[in-house]
């Protein structure tokens, strides 16, 4: 099985922030695995635009460097390195002021698509934005590409939209959530709605209930002040699990097009309930015993009150999911990195085996890293003599096996995102209504914790989290499922 590249139209793709560390580890090395899959012709060029004083050649060589270091995983030879460098220019830009906007100018040409990523500070996309009218950098057909935080409350949320809105239709701003980009992501979509087998089991009558785990092994070292403002809540929930959260629990859109299956995910934020504080764990990992800082200590903050973890039981209101309870966990220093969704379903009603034969579930498993892949959990006679003894196996969808080598050659999240820019196809990036809804949701939960001034709970480093967490799921008679080293 080999993945089939269609090649997309020429493009200028500007980078903002072309020298930072997402453009270094994720957005350059993405662009490289494209050119050397034949996607880019030979029009199309990328131009680096930041503060740094640099020229094209020395922010050529930053390039070479960036791919060396982040295209892990991928051969090239020096040939591909040598021609996708030549691509490459740089303009250093004042993003509040005047320098470097005519060279940008200069440099792109309306007769491609052009497209700006402005991998920077939220507060410098107004002014961006701005400047790319005021200098004839923008017409119809561009796009503009906007990295997350998306606000911090509504309110910001609405006004980040607003500004935007100034100069771009919604049609022409790509907000990108690098999960959606995810391959398992989108098999998501096609299981549920390209397969029979599923879509008359996915509701409330056969399913028991929905886990979505992300867990990280690492604490947030350097990035403690800007961390500590956000928390779990801003930084994971309110976008990455939501997003998750949605895929799983949207209606079959009418065609699968970029609005329709936006208003769809739509509709399951604004039937989503605030979670009682019951329904919610907050924790901060603990210092290690061999040394390693807590949060507190990582933070600089004896007295913060910010979640590094959060786990909570959250329903929707609809007819397909009355009932079915959905618990969303994702913390920091955690036992192992991981990112699953687990659809459990509802035991049989009656078992003809009899109590001895113990309890089975139908479980669907879909991970997205690491070794991303579906399983679905079935129930089987154990082999041998001696009666009939059940277990449960998994029937293993894993890429890595069922591709082999091709394997290699599914494009990340941020290959795919980009393409999909150019292409101009929004199915995967966020529309300004669905953020803000998202944070109506958030805020009042937010809102109660600043207001009472409960701290988190601590818990051990690399460990799945506080016991208040396990006691979530015990109470209602389950269990978390087990984050795998």
């Amino acid at each position: 099985m080999v993945s089939r590249v269609i090649p997309v139209e020429s493009f200028d793709l500007v980078i903002f922030g072309g020298t930072g560390d997402l453009a270094r580890r994720k957005i350059l090395p993405a662009l490289f695995r494209r050119f050397c899959a034949g996607q880019m012709d030979q029009q199309s060029r990328i131009i680096g635009a930041a503060r740094s004083e640099h020229d094209s050649a020395e922010f050529r060589d930053f390039v070479a460097q960036a791919i060396g270091e982040f295209n892990t995983g991928h051969s090239y030879t020096q040939e591909e390195l040598s021609g996708f460098v030549e691509r490459i220019d740089y303009v250093q830009i004042d993003a509040l002021g005047t320098d470097g906007w005519e060279e940008l100018a200069r440099l792109t040409s309306s007769e491609r698509t052009r497209a700006f990523y402005f991998s920077v500070a939220p507060a410098l996309f107004g002014a961006l934005a701005e400047r790319l009218h005021k200098y004839g950098l923008s017409d119809d057909a561009t796009r503009i590409v906007v990295e997350k935080p998306f606000g911090r409350d509504e309110a910001s949320a609405r006004a980040l939209n607003a500004v935007l809105a100034e100069h771009f239709e919604e049609s022409q701003i790509y907000r990108i959530d690098h999960y959606l980009g995810k391959e398992t992501v989108q098999n998501l979509m096609a299981v549920r709605f390209g397969n029979m087998l599923f879509e008359p089991l996915w509701n409330a009558q056969y399913v028991d209930h929905i886990q979505i785990t992300v867990a990280e092994t690492v604490g947030v070292g350097g990035r403690g002040e800007y961390y500590d403002k956000s928390g779990a809540m801003r930084d994971m929930v309110q976008n990455h699990l939501m997003q998750l959260l949605c895929l799983i629990a949207m209606e079959p859109p009418a065609k699968f097009d970029h609005d329709a299956v936006r208003d769809e995910k739509l509709k399951v934020i604004r039937a989503l309930d605030i979670p009682s504080v019951e329904d919610i764990v907050r924790g901060q990992y603990a210092a290690t015993e061999d040394g390693e800082p807590s949060y507190l200590q990582d933070v600089n903050d004896p007295a913060s009150t910010t979640e590094s973890f959060i786990a909570m039981k959250v329903r929707i209101s609809n007819w397909r999911w009355a009932g079915t309870p959905i618990y969303l966990r994702t913390g920091k220093k955690l036992k192992a990195r991981t990112s699953e969704i687990a659809v459990v379903f509802k035991e049989t009603p009656h078992s003809i085996f009899g109590p001895e034969s113990g309890r089975h579930r139908n479980i669907l498993t879909i991970r997205l890293q690491p070794n991303e892949g579906m399983d679905l959990g079935v129930t089987i006679k154990e082999p041998g003599p001696g009666g009939m003894r059940l277990v449960d196996v998994p029937l293993d969808m894993t890429f890595a096996d069922a591709l082999g080598p091709d394997a290699d050659d599914v494009p990340d999240a941020y290959e795919r995102l980009i393409m999909d820019v150019i292409r101009g196809n929004q199915t995967l990036f966020m529309r300004g209504d669905e953020v803000e809804a998202a944070w109506a949701w958030a805020d009042p939960i937010i809102e109660a914790w600043e207001k009472n001034g409960v701290k988190p709970v601590p818990y051990d480093a690399y460990s799945t989290g506080p016991e208040d967490a396990l006691m979530l799921m015990h109470r209602d008679g389950r269990r978390w499922r087990e984050i795998k080293v």
